[in-house]
């Protein structure tokens, strides 16, 4: 299948299988397969789900063969494992017959009263003679006694057969697994007692003499278990066990016979003591079988060598694995190293107002160095010396702390002592983590190559941010000392200089002091002295103009407080239609404490909706990444915060339906999507039924009889609950509607002819 060099596994199936294969093939470790089931569409938390085999094979195939759509192995997934058979209804009393031709790529066998393959596919065809009450409508004729069966047209190359090892319990009312023994061949003969599995225009040249390549096993219960496969790659003799990262070689009978289920005996401890065998359950048994057709085996069976794959492919994978070992041994040798971030005057600039408003710098953006442990401090400076070009003598350091309201600062700048120590030794000085980080701010003089100026007890290293309210904007300005019984009065020049203010501009101080869980940001008194501010090295103070009531410039956020306070509560949130729930449609900048009414009439302005009760919405599933199953309520929630939060995790994500009525009204009534089956016709109508939550299901049908087209007069309605194409229900006509879940559920209504009681006296 054709793949290209700027394709990504995780978002290619193709590319991601033949990474898979290939790994497999020359890989000596176990091989991951995060990246093809992510290529699925699935995230991690649908790949820790346990998904059924046949679920997973047909996700497998579609998503193939579309891939496959315009390349040169279009129709491959077909010419595998596509086969047809025929569904026909023959009557017996008149002339007229109906047939219907299917593919399938899987056939589903029953387990349950059947001994082997054989016997399931003696049940696959069986016919079933519709009499009585179950008579058929035949169109022109009636009712007619007639019979019902299916025979097969062809079989594929590759036969997949699907054991039904689960079934309903009607007695139990649960799910149930079916452990029966069951026997398969290691040779399925499909033509066996002159082809009586065939449909009569079937082309017989064909021999339908299959060979089993695989067998995949379930073991556990109906709540759950776990699949392990044996395959024969080659067809030889020789089996292997794949059990999630283990495969081991196996003999004939570990992969055949032992996975038939069943019972089995245990030994006898004592026989003298008691002659009866103790038999117990066998939880482990076959649940797909994959046949490779006979004359097919050389075609699908070929060898592939290195020749065989892409170029591409190869350097890929290379690449990936001289990486892989890469990390390995940086992995190895981490325990000698110690990784060092750089902040300067420049990130602080870069990332305040942009990526970060509060505190100084997001570290996992600045400069890392990987720094041997024993190395002296001094050797690090030379390497700084030679990134940014600033002379050893030029740099002074300072540690990091974070602070009890948990704010990240500059604390203290290094001593002289601490200079002449080791990488190492420093680091564990900073912090007793093993193998943390170190981190380090770099204070060099603005402009000046001259060394840091000496600091005494009385310096405070402040950090200063420029508001601009017109057009709410924070900025790094720059940083300097101040006397610690100086007063905020004395810096009010300099600060104008650094904002570009003229000498004679009015400002106004706040000292940002933290911003969790709540921000704190208080007005700081010009006359007080810094001391008296309880201001210290590493604080933050922002200034701007002092607001003027006479400006006439309308501004949302006049102050650094206000203004700190809506980006702490802002919030981009993604609306998606719940129709197209993979798609974003559009996005709104809204606020955390913005109330239900507050969002809905945001969304039905951006709708162009005159009726914001018009809007629901629903929550997101981080775990899933899906929506949740149900809608949030009218009013139900105080804030948008409310909305967005999956128990410790908070989404950026909504899902909005736009509805005929209002949601008040709507939440009086419940909305059910009924699945109407005619009679005679094979379509499928979804019908939708809107009623008071307190209606009854004969409520439901009289609604649907409005609605749809009976083939008789005397024709009836029923409702049944059906899931994975079984029967699991008819409803009652006094079952309430505000019951059914019809989330999970399928609701089918068919047509039934009611039984028509014969009075006494005409038995008589």
């Amino acid at each position: 299948m054709p793949t290209t060099e700027n394709d990504m596994p995780s978002g290619s199936i193709p590319l991601a299988l033949q990474t898979l294969f290939y790994k497999l093939q020359y890989s000596d470790n176990s091989v991951a397969t995060k990246e093809l089931t992510k290529s699925f569409g699935w995230d991690t938390y649908d790949s820790f789900m346990q998904h059924d085999v046949q679920e997973l094979n047909r996700v497998l195939c579609e998503k193939l063969e579309d891939k496959m759509k315009g390349t040169v192995v279009e129709g491959t997934i077909e010419q595998l494992f596509e086969g047809h058979h025929i569904n026909y209804i023959e009557c017996i009393n008149v002339d007229y017959k109906s047939n219907r031709k299917e593919s399938f790529y899987d056939l589903q066998l029953d387990v349950k009263g059947c001994r082997d393959v054989y016997a399931s596919f003696d049940k696959y065809v069986e016919v079933e003679r519709l009499e009585g009450d179950n008579k058929y409508h035949a169109e022109n004729h009636g009712l007619q006694d007639a019979k019902k069966g299916v025979l097969f047209l062809d079989f594929p190359p590759v036969l997949q057969l699907q054991l039904k090892r689960f079934e309903y319990d009607y007695m139990r009312d649960t799910m149930v697994k079916i452990n029966d023994r069951y026997e398969f061949p290691l040779q399925l003969d499909l033509d066996r007692d002159d082809g009586k599995y065939l449909a009569p225009d079937a082309d017989r040249s064909i021999r339908n003499l299959y060979t089993l390549h695989s067998v995949l096993v379930h073991s556990g219960g109906v709540h759950g278990g776990h699949y392990y496969a044996f395959i024969r790659p080659t067809l030889a003799d020789q089996w292997y066990k794949f059990d999630d990262e283990r495969v081991t070689k196996e003999d004939t009978k570990k992969a055949f016979e032992e996975q038939y289920g069943g019972e089995e005996e245990l030994p006898q401890i004592n026989p003298g003591f008691n002659n009866t065998p103790f038999k117990f359950t066998k939880y482990s048994n076959a649940y797909m079988l994959v046949y490779i057709r006979e004359s097919d085996k050389e075609k699908i069976m070929c060898n592939v060598d290195e020749k065989d794959i892409a170029e591409h492919l190869r350097i890929r994978l290379k690449k990936e694995q001289e990486e892989k070992e890469h990390k390995k041994k940086e992995k190895a040798e981490a325990h000698l190293y110690t990784i060092i971030k750089i902040a300067r005057d420049e990130d602080l600039k870069e990332q305040t107002g942009k990526d970060i408003y509060f505190d100084l710098v997001d570290h996992e953006k600045v400069r890392s160095f990987r720094i041997q442990k024993q190395l002296p401090f001094s050797t690090f400076k030379e390497e700084v010396a030679k990134e940014y070009g600033i002379p050893v003598q030029f740099q002074r350091f300072w540690l990091w702390a974070k602070r009890q309201n948990h704010t990240y600062r500059p604390n203290r700048p290094l001593n002289p002592h601490e200079e002449t120590q080791s990488v190492g030794q420093l680091r564990e000085i900073s912090n007793k983590a093993q193998n943390a980080e170190l981190k380090l701010f770099l204070e060099v003089e603005f402009g000046l190559p001259l060394p840091p100026p000496e600091k005494s007890k009385e310096d405070i290293l402040l950090f200063f941010k420029l508001y601009n309210p017109e057009k709410e904007v924070l900025c790094f300005v720059g940083r300097f000392f101040v006397k610690a019984l100086g007063k905020p009065s004395d810096i009010l020049r300099k600060l104008t200089e650094m904002a570009g203010f003229t000498p004679d501009e009015e400002i106004e101080l706040y000292e940002e002091i933290k911003f969790e869980p709540n921000v704190m940001c208080e007005h700081i008194d010009k006359k007080l002295t810094f001391r008296a501010s309880q201001l210290e090295d590493g604080d933050i103070v922002c200034f701007q103009k002092s607001p003027k009531a006479d400006s006439g410039t309308q501004v949302r956020y006049p102050d650094v407080p206000l203004f700190l306070e809506y980006v702490h509560n802002r919030q981009v949130v993604h609306f998606r239609s719940l129709e197209k729930p993979k798609d974003d449609e559009f996005c709104l900048e809204l606020s955390k404490l913005h109330t239900y009414d507050d969002v809905v009439e945001r969304v039905a302005h951006q709708l162009g909706l005159d009726d914001p009760a018009k809007i629901r919405l629903t929550s997101h599933n981080c775990y899933s990444q899906q929506p949740k199953p149900q809608p949030i309520r009218y009013q139900g929630v105080e804030h948008l915060l409310d909305m967005l939060v999956h128990y410790n995790q908070t989404s950026d994500i909504l899902y909005y339906e736009v509805l005929d009525i209002p949601l008040p009204e709507l939440q009086f009534l419940k909305t059910l999507k009924v699945a109407f089956h005619h009679a005679t016709k094979e379509e499928v109508v979804i019908h939708s039924i809107r009623l008071p939550k307190n209606s009854t299901i004969a409520d439901v049908i009289i609604d649907l009889k409005t609605k749809v087209d009976l083939s008789s007069p005397t024709a009836e309605l029923r409702v049944l609950e059906v899931f994975y194409h079984k029967i699991y229900k008819i409803f009652p006509l006094h079952e309430k509607i505000e019951n059914i879940n019809d989330q999970y559920w399928t609701l089918r209504a068919e047509e039934f002819q009611r039984r028509r009681k014969i009075p006494v006296r005409m038995i008589a």
